[in-house]
């Protein structure tokens, strides 16, 4: 572990970083980011670019090691103290570590410190921080890539994404207002909504579509004809790639978010079925009318949630 802190210096700079320039994002003072993957990188990588002095917290040396080689981050270290002197922390961590967290982290997060995370799921995650910190503020950048990793942040992930906030009325106004320079800061399109339809709403736009793209994947992978199997395998295109894609990510995450978000999956994959169990009726009835009328409908629906729009949420990239 380790438990000095490791800071950039001329050879090990970051020659993409250019000058320094004052932005809004200058108010959240020294931004400390636990966990340096996908949103954590991408988030330290895009602030560093502004100008803003970012601290992380990684859990082995290599990873630390490996940020300093991209540049990600001006210092770093696998101590939570590394944490005292921020203004601002990320906590850019998976669902069940932020369900879950490690008591040193807790302790180290400064009491004047705007603390936020990045989860999926936030009902969740608000029962176990709402008390664990006086300036938490929930929120969910609607960002990301199948990849994952220290060599997986990069430039601009934020750019014209949705990031939700979901605070309480106990949320402190000031912190959520830092939230949202972040947010912004970054490219993001702000938005606030209620913990429980975020959740609702995440379900059925982000988590059922993983389930959705696995069983799609699974019923093509389990078909028993060898020769029908290969010939699909071969004839795969575009459409099928585009719709397996999150089936085909990690499988942690996936279960994270069915045993975080279980209720709002459940009632998202009744609907699916239901919907589902229409398509089928038409055609096996051959009521082709009606069928095609079906596919017009979700033509006509198809815009409101891929194209770019003021509070459209739009399932991660």
């Amino acid at each position: 572990m380790l438990a000095r802190v490791v800071k950039q210096h001329g050879d090990l700079g970051w020659s993409g970083m250019g000058e320094e320039r004052s932005t809004g994002l200058q108010t959240l003072g020294k931004v400390g980011v636990v966990g340096l993957g996908l949103i954590g990188g991408s988030l330290a990588l895009d602030l560093r670019q502004q100008g803003v002095p970012v601290t992380g917290l990684v859990h082995r040396d290599s990873t630390a090691t490996r940020a300093m080689q991209r540049g990600l981050v001006d210092e770093v270290s696998c101590h939570p103290s590394c944490l005292n002197d921020c203004n601002t922390v990320v906590l850019a961590l998976p669902i069940e570590a932020l369900l879950k967290p490690e008591p040193q982290l807790v302790e180290a997060l400064p009491a004047n410190a705007v603390v936020t995370d990045v989860g999926s799921v936030k009902g969740a995650v608000l029962e176990v921080w709402r008390h664990r910190h006086p300036r938490f503020v929930a929120a969910h950048p609607m960002a990301g890539t199948d990849q994952s990793g220290v060599d997986s942040g990069h430039h601009g992930l934020f750019q014209g994404r949705p990031w939700v906030a979901t605070p309480e009325p106990s949320t402190d106004p000031q912190a959520l207002a830092r939230v949202k320079v972040l947010a912004e800061g970054l490219g993001s399109e702000w938005i606030t909504a209620d913990a429980a339809c975020h959740d609702q709403a995440v379900a059925l736009v982000s988590h059922l579509p993983v389930m959705v793209s696995a069983a799609l994947l699974r019923a093509a992978g389990d078909e028993r004809d060898p020769r029908v199997q290969d010939l699909a395998r071969r004839l795969a295109s575009s459409g099928f790639a585009d719709t397996t894609r999150v089936g085909g990510g990690n499988p942690a995450l996936g279960t994270a978010m069915a045993c975080r978000n279980t209720s709002a999956l459940l009632k998202a994959l009744a609907a699916y079925r239901w919907s589902l169990e229409q398509l089928e009726e038409a055609i096996l009835s051959g009521h082709w009318a009606q069928l095609e009328n079906e596919l017009q409908k979700t033509s006509a629906l198809r815009p409101g949630f891929v194209e770019k729009g003021p509070g459209a949420l739009s399932p991660p990239g």
